[in-house]
């Protein structure tokens, strides 16, 4: 009892930074799956993927993946039903954090087969796959 009396600051320490070092999995865990971009390419090819991009209005218009449709991230609960069935989707932002927040959002509202793209547009530039203005 006296070792932890002594030490309280450091064992808050040790606590505090491994809650920090497993966020970022559990995070993950309530975002729903994430997709590479090969996965990706796949899934938009072989299964007719629709491409939700959940930046903002300027980011969209300043480059998006093909045939990607703009749902900004604060109005994907609203506009959720405009997005149709029976197709799997591809959420997509710049670096993949709103995306995975936006594959997480639709999850919980029902939707089925939603993935996020690991990376984001980002990614998506850095292997070289089109990217349209």
């Amino acid at each position: 009892m006296k070792f932890v009396t002594e030490n309280i600051l450091l064992i808050i320490i040790a606590f505090v930074s491994g809650g920090m070092l497993l966020w970022p999995s559990i995070a993950r865990r309530s975002a729903g799956p994430v997709l590479d971009t090969l996965a990706a390419t796949r899934l938009i090819n072989d299964k007719g993927a629709l491409i939700i991009d959940v930046r903002s209005n300027a980011e969209f218009s300043a480059g998006h993946l093909p045939a990607a449709r703009n749902i900004p991230l604060e109005d994907i609960d609203k506009r959720s039903a405009e997005i149709p069935e029976g197709k799997p989707l591809l959420v997509v932002c710049a670096t993949g954090n709103r995306s995975g927040r936006a594959t997480g959002q639709l999850l919980k509202a029902g939707r089925a087969d939603v993935f996020n793209l690991d990376g984001g547009l980002q990614a998506w530039r850095q292997a070289g796959l089109p990217v349209v203005k």
